[in-house]
């Protein structure tokens, strides 16, 4: 079977029909007897799509995509359906819901649209590989590239035509030496690395890996290249040697590198345990070297952030503005009371738009916080059976390795509490990295004569500040510049309201009055709104009120009296069963005879 993955029969069923009807001929993948994949409609396609570019952050890529295509005949659009299918038939699926309904949207701004045909529909599942989320972020690029890929092979020779659909190594030539004819590829150039080894799988699924990242294929190639009889200077032709030695070790059975006993050796930041589908993780420190991860609940590979925005019930806006923050500055910072969110946030964001848990490093600043524990220093160590000292990178430098090793995937550096830290000492030269990415600097340790460091473009940093924190003042003007800030406050859009609307989407019965509560404990903590009680201290599974009562006392109320230091007898105007019962007066608009002086002088001018 060669390098073809078992259990995906329809998928490639579907890839040589693709191959045999519409490389070969000019046919239709979805109306045979059509003539659709011609060289003289992919020229018009070309144009539209590739020529006149939406790049407007924000915007829908299938709103875009009717702008370019209004006015376009039928077939021009039936083709930008087959050309989508095509892009996903590499995705790893166990549902092709998705998939199908991207492909029948493009179809749908056709003024004859098709559907795809089922057994077609059967070749989206299960897919060949986990191609990570940069895969659809950059779907523009890769729908591109197969565009121009399918019109230059048209312009060829019949003859010449065939034998690079015969040849694999020739195919593979031609593949990643095209010329960039279109404005969209011109301008990224390196932006469609992943579908052109898509590819390569899908045209020759027996030569080549179903593997989309050029950094996996190298250091799988690296990691195994000892069963090579001799050096190979092409990576593809290095995998399939790789593979034919491992099969006939195994008595022919098809082999998968991404399953764990084979991703261990080549993979050091792969952790013991079942192995999962092949996905663009990269990390390529060892796990000793590690710094502390999240281990919560990834989200879903693909995840859009309107998905993740109702998921965390947040309007999708504010992530999107977070978002293009990150593409400006590429660092922010986010503020706000204790229990808001923040962290959390930061997490979820960072790992939808990375696409991978393991492409996020979380870290946490402390007061003995130091640039040796987050750029590099010297680490005690036995060399040679001796005690000596070691230089090792921190969690910045081994997250800017992983981010350098897959330049088309996001990485990022989540750092909690940062204003906890003594920033200058931990940051040291960094302050100016972070503002000149194209720039290079030698850092501390570094010895002489050594390559000077960068931070790479695609490590997106994160840092949250608890702003009930008096350290917060010792954030200095230098930082300030170089990140933006995101608020987060109990009184304001988007974590006003926020309990209330987790409570509905939870559809907890019974619990609107804890919303009702929080508010009105933080109207009396308006004189210092960073003291405000945020709303994730009752974002709770399963919140009942002897829930809500257990976390008023051991956690609301201690951090209260801290905040109130110095004014105790404030406290007593906190507790929660007095609180609930204002709460319901005022929801049924009756008087609040136990509610404070202030608060009644207000009611009595507003009466009048």
């Amino acid at each position: 079977m060669g390098s073809r993955q078992v259990n995906a029969e329809p998928v490639y069923a579907a890839a040589a029909e693709w191959v045999e009807r519409c490389l070969q001929r000019d046919d239709s993948l979805f109306t045979p007897g059509r003539e659709i994949w011609s060289a003289r409609l992919l020229s018009e396609l070309r144009s539209r799509f590739g020529d006149q570019p939406d790049e407007t952050p924000g915007r829908p890529f299938l709103e875009k995509l009717a702008r370019q295509l209004r006015g376009a005949p039928a077939p021009v659009v039936q083709l930008m359906g087959e050309v989508t299918y095509v892009h996903f038939l590499i995705v790893s699926t166990q549902d092709a819901t998705t998939q199908r309904r991207r492909v029948e949207e493009v179809l749908s701004l056709s003024p004859e649209p098709v559907q795809v045909p089922p057994q077609l529909v059967d070749g989206l599942t299960p897919g060949l590989a986990g191609v990570g989320q940069a895969y659809h972020r950059q779907r523009p690029f890769g729908l591109a590239v197969i565009i121009e890929f399918a019109e230059q092979l048209k312009r060829r020779t019949s003859g010449e035509q065939q034998r690079l659909l015969a040849d694999p190594w020739a195919f593979k030539h031609f593949l990643l030496t095209l010329e960039p004819r279109s404005r969209l590829m011109r301008e990224h150039p390196a932006r469609s690395g992943a579908q052109r080894h898509a590819l390569l799988h899908l045209v020759h699924p027996d030569a080549f890996e179903p593997i989309v990242s050029t950094a996996h294929k190298e250091r799988i190639a690296a990691t195994f290249a000892g069963r090579l009889d001799q050096p190979a200077t092409d990576v593809d032709q290095a995998l399939a040697a790789i593979r034919s030695s491992l099969e006939e070790q195994h008595e022919g059975e098809w082999l998968d590198f991404y399953q764990e006993e084979f991703r261990r050796d080549w993979d050091p930041a792969f952790p013991a345990g079942p192995g999962g589908p092949r996905s663009l993780d990269p990390p390529t420190v060892s796990a000793d070297q590690r710094p502390e991860r999240e281990t919560g609940r990834e989200p879903p590979v693909g995840q859009t952030l309107k998905a993740l925005a109702d998921e965390l019930s947040l309007p999708p806006e504010f992530l999107e503005e977070i978002e293009l923050l990150l593409e400006d500055k590429r660092q922010v910072i986010f503020q706000g009371p204790p229990g808001t969110g923040k962290t959390f946030v930061a997490q979820r964001l960072a790992h939808c738009l990375a696409g991978a848990e393991e492409r996020v490093t979380l870290i946490q600043f402390h007061p003995a916080y130091a640039y040796e524990d987050f750029v590099q220093g010297y680490r005690p160590a036995l060399v040679n059976g001796q005690p000596s000292f070691e230089l090792r990178s921190g969690p910045l430098l081994l997250a800017a390795e992983a981010a350098r090793a897959e330049p088309e995937v996001k990485h990022f550096l989540v750092i909690d509490e940062l204003n906890r830290g003594n920033l200058a000492k931990v940051f040291g030269e960094l302050y100016f990295l972070l503002e000149y990415r194209d720039r290079q600097m030698r850092l501390q340790y570094s010895s002489v004569g050594e390559d000077h460091f960068s931070l790479p473009r695609n490590l997106y940093i994160i840092g949250t500040m608890n702003t009930a924190d008096r350290s917060i003042a010792l954030v200095d003007l230098a930082l300030r510049r170089r990140f933006h800030f995101v608020e987060f406050s109990p009184d304001r859009p988007p974590i006003q309201g926020l309990l209330r609307r987790w409570l509905e989407q939870h559809e907890l019965d019974g619990m609107s009055w804890v919303p009702d509560v929080v508010d009105l404990a933080n109207e009396r903590l308006s004189d210092d709104r960073h003291a405000a009680i945020g709303p994730s201290h009752f974002m709770k599974p399963g919140l009942d009120s002897e829930a809500v009562e257990r976390t008023w006392r051991h956690s609301v109320l201690p951090y209260l009296e801290e905040r109130l230091l110095g004014s105790a007898e404030r406290i007593d105007e906190f507790a929660l069963n007095q609180l609930r019962d204002q709460a319901a007066r005022r929801a049924t608009a009756e008087p609040d005879l136990a509610s404070t002086p202030d608060e009644q002088a207000a009611a009595a001018d507003a009466a009048e």
